[in-house]
């Protein structure tokens, strides 16, 4: 796509602190820095976000991640884990809209990163996780998926 910064980043329009590149993926390190090594990989073929996935191109992309990962960790002895996150759609955080993984290197409690996942399961009981639970599991007879 001509107006998207991660296909011009692909393409070498734009330059890029580029950390692993093959035919399928390139990793950069992210411009934020959110932590140190703060690493995007993008698939080289534009798709807006996971939902565009096909089989085919997830497998080849998401295979790629543990190598990657690793590389991170071992760059510093100070990397103690990595967030793995993903951000689809606008009310998702995306903000950039070719879709993307950040590793988020992790050094401490303290290293100004931080995630959120409210509880909720009091206002759910058994019924209402039922029907959320066939909601979902529908979808699966849907010859789309």
């Amino acid at each position: 796509m001509d107006d998207c910064i991660f296909c011009k980043i692909v393409k070498g329009e734009i330059p890029s602190y580029t950390v692993y590149e093959d035919d399928v993926v390139k990793a950069f390190l992210d411009i934020s820095q959110g932590t140190p090594g703060h690493t995007l990989v993008i698939p080289k073929k534009h798709v807006p976000d996971l939902f565009a996935y096909d089989e085919k191109l997830a497998a080849a992309v998401f295979s790629r991640l543990p190598k990657i990962a690793r590389a991170v960790k071992a760059s510093s002895p100070k990397i103690k884990g990595l967030n793995v996150l993903n951000n689809n759609g606008k009310v998702a955080y995306q903000s950039v809209f070719h879709s993307h993984i950040h590793l988020v290197p992790r050094y401490s409690d303290h290293d100004d990163f931080k995630m959120i996942f409210k509880d909720n399961s009091g206002e759910y009981n058994d019924a209402k996780y039922k029907e959320i639970q066939e909601s979902i599991k529908r979808q699966f007879d849907n010859t789309n998926n």
